[in-house]
């Protein structure tokens, strides 16, 4: 804890020397699972805080974790199960982090129960603007009560986050895992919410559209028991595994529809697969492959062939660390539609029919969400895209959108401004990780007027407003609507295959294949054996 406390101290006097000289600065973590492209001004000093990536205590006692900043899920995972015990919401890729899950959004499978990943924080430790280091707490009558909620998603626009207390729940085994067939849209979107009732009794709740017409919900529940001694488990880490999206869609393609009156017992339901998973590989599932976005590597690299054997050759290059670092590297972020938007259920089908129509992209990721109440950076309840404030808790549809764009700047702008305008229309917000469009008048109407008026409030009680403002960070510079990026090095990057090499060799240099060869939550239990798995279909 002392090398914390000295870490903190210098970070602090750094920024208190900067404040003073009325300096701008960005702050350095070491990596970003942003797709925005960055436009810091050049020579614009950096406050480096990578160092604070450890986790400094896990108490079984209280169920709590005090972990830094860059402490990435992986490693957060790793330091928590040996004590029995895990985050409520853990964020799919390895990579991110603690911090990010609290300065950004994370909303994940266990969402529709437990929120965002910063509900389930108890404290943040933040050097303000000017220096002064501050504990806060989302506790009525917190000193720093304000400061908490209004940093939460706040993309670090009102401080520097270098502590986080965590809270934990306890870990079992393994996640008894459903694959529910739906095939519709609408029936994907009902059968999603049925799997969140509470007399469901599940733990973990996402669905993935193939299509149309082949759609599957997937639902797990925390277990420390196999049904049989034999019974095989499913795991992901390994080379020679499965991707998590192909292994859904191979072992559910030929099942019929699933219905909605199904029992809540669904190993014994028509249209259902049922299989165990051990916990940290249900967590990390979508890391190999990033969900389906590393099938576009293939598409890039053509003629290399997406077959099994290339997935297993190329595995270091196909984990989420080294293909975000190969998607900044090679500038493509520029040509590949990344968006998250948060969704009222009953705009889902509308939305999902757009994506088809006018974009063609499958497959879209469908996550459950109980969401906060507004003002709020993150996706929440709106009165029908016109600003206005809703209930204090709602339930929203994450639907992730990934994939290639058209290959014009010009156009590639145009089709994502195209989409700000549906899903605003349809009453949602979008996760601001992403390639964001909006001019400033809006983006303040959709994230809310109110909003920006508390937020502005807090910036100038926490001295901050000589910090960017969260538009600042998250808005794509163009000259106007229909511009392009500028410079020679984007169209460099543009002219095949230099952009995709060059990503190639910027993962290389980053050494983060080593991370996951050396990760110790990868499943090695049972022999070779229990790594094929084997599902059962009902």
């Amino acid at each position: 804890m002392e090398h914390h406390r000295q870490a903190v101290r210098l970070v602090s006097a750094t920024v208190r020397s900067l404040f003073e000289r009325s300096e701008p600065y960005r702050i350095w973590h070491g990596s970003t699972n942003s797709t925005r492209p960055p436009h810091q001004k050049a020579g614009v000093r950096v406050v480096d805080i990578s160092g604070l990536r450890n986790v400094l205590s896990v108490d079984a006692t209280t169920r709590t974790a005090l972990v830094e900043p860059n402490v990435p899920m992986d490693r957060l995972v790793e330091s928590t199960l040996p004590h029995g015990l895990v985050p409520p919401v853990v964020m799919e890729f390895p990579g991110i982090t603690a911090g990010g899950g609290f300065a950004g959004t994370a909303g994940e499978s266990s969402s529709f129960r437990h929120g965002y990943f910063d509900e389930t924080v108890r404290s943040v430790e933040m050097v303000l603007p000017d220096g002064e280091v501050v504990t806060a707490r989302p506790d009525k009558g917190d000193e720093y009560e304000d400061l908490f909620r209004g940093a939460a998603g706040a993309l670090g626009t009102l401080g520097t986050t270098t502590l986080l207390e965590l809270n934990l729940i306890e870990a079992k085994k393994f996640v008894r895992t459903t694959y529910r067939r739906t095939s519709s849209v609408g029936e994907a979107v009902r059968v999603i919410r049925e799997e969140c009732a509470a007399e469901k009794g599940n733990d973990y709740v996402d669905g993935i559209l193939f299509s149309k017409d082949h759609g599957v919900i997937v639902s797990g529940k925390m277990t420390d028991d196999l049904p049989s001694e034999d019974e095989r488990v499913q795991t992901f880490s390994h080379p020679r595994d499965p991707w998590f999206y192909m292994h859904v869609q191979d072992i559910t393609k030929t099942l019929p529809s699933s219905s909605s009156s199904s029992s809540s017992s669904s190993s014994s339901s028509e249209g259902t697969v049922t299989e165990y998973i051990p916990l940290s590989e249900y967590l990390f599932r979508y890391d190999r492959g990033g969900f389906w976005v590393g099938k576009a590597a293939f598409d890039f690299f053509k003629p290399v062939p997406f077959n099994r054997f290339f997935r297993w050759f190329l595995d270091d290059f196909m984990h989420t660390r080294m293909l975000y670092r190969a998607l900044h590297g090679s500038g493509e972020s520029a040509r590949f539609i990344v968006q998250d938007v948060g969704m009222p259920y009953e705009s889902a089908e509308p939305f999902i029919n757009y994506v088809s129509d006018e974009l063609a992209i499958w497959p879209l990721w469908l996550c459950p969400l109980k969401t906060p109440s507004g003002p709020s950076f993150h996706p929440h309840l709106r009165d029908g895209g016109k600003g206005k404030e809703k209930a204090p808790h709602g339930e929203m549809l994450n639907i992730g959108v990934w994939g290639w764009g058209p290959s014009d700047r010009n156009m590639f702008i145009r089709a994502n401004r195209a989409l700000e305008r549906r899903v605003d229309e349809l009453g949602g917000t979008k996760w601001l990780y992403a390639h964001t469009y909006y001019p400033p008048s809006e983006f303040w109407r959709v994230y809310g007027s109110a909003h920006q008026k508390q937020y502005e409030a807090l910036r100038q009680k926490y001295l901050a407003t000589s910090l960017p403002n969260v538009y600042d960070k998250v808005s794509v510079k163009v000259d106007n609507d229909d511009a392009v990026l500028r410079g020679w090095k984007p169209w460099l990057k543009a002219l095949w295959p230099i952009g995709g090499l060059w990503g190639i060799w910027k993962a290389i240099q980053s050494k983060d294949y080593m991370l996951h060869r050396r990760a110790t939550w990868k499943w090695t239990g049972g022999g070779d054996e229990a790594k094929t798995g084997k599902a059962k279909s009902a």
